[in-house]
């Protein structure tokens, strides 16, 4: 088993825990050169391998991921493509292991979507919640009921 020599002082994770730098800059959609920014102004701890290599905790990782989509989710919506906005409050939510189905009465309209279950508790979406819905769709379909 590879040595790994600590950069901070503290007790190395697991091997499962840790990440290569090029591993850690694509999940973070940032270059390896950013990483190395990030652990030398202490924001990301990092190891080192027998072979060097930087070594960065995945749940570092996962936390600033979380923290970048946060981010962009802060930024006030200044203009959009779609249309089809429907304000509107959330009626029902149910969540299971990775999904979620939240259901929002808008006006006369009942609009159902199914999101992941990160994407509904990021949103901490509750029965209650205002909130506007989106639709934006390339297909439309028309029936013709019998009778």
């Amino acid at each position: 088993m590879a040595r790994y020599l600590v950069m901070d002082g503290d007790e190395r994770p697991s091997d499962q825990d840790l990440a290569r730098v090029g591993e850690a800059a694509e999940a973070l959609g940032v270059g390896a050169d950013t990483i190395r920014r990030w652990v030398s102004s202490g924001r990301l701890r990092a190891w080192r391998s027998a072979g060097r290599q930087r070594l960065v905790e995945r749940a570092a990782v996962a936390r600033l991921a979380g923290e970048r989509r946060r981010g962009v989710a802060d930024r006030p919506i200044v203009a959009q493509s779609a249309r089809n906005r429907f304000p509107g409050v959330v009626t029902r939510v149910e969540r299971d292991g990775v999904a979620a189905v939240v259901e929002v009465q808008a006006g006369p309209h009942r609009l159902v979507s199914m999101l992941t279950r990160e994407a509904a508790d990021e949103l901490a979406l509750e029965p209650g919640r205002r909130v506007v819905c989106v639709v934006k769709s390339t297909d439309v379909l028309v029936e013709i009921p019998g009778g």
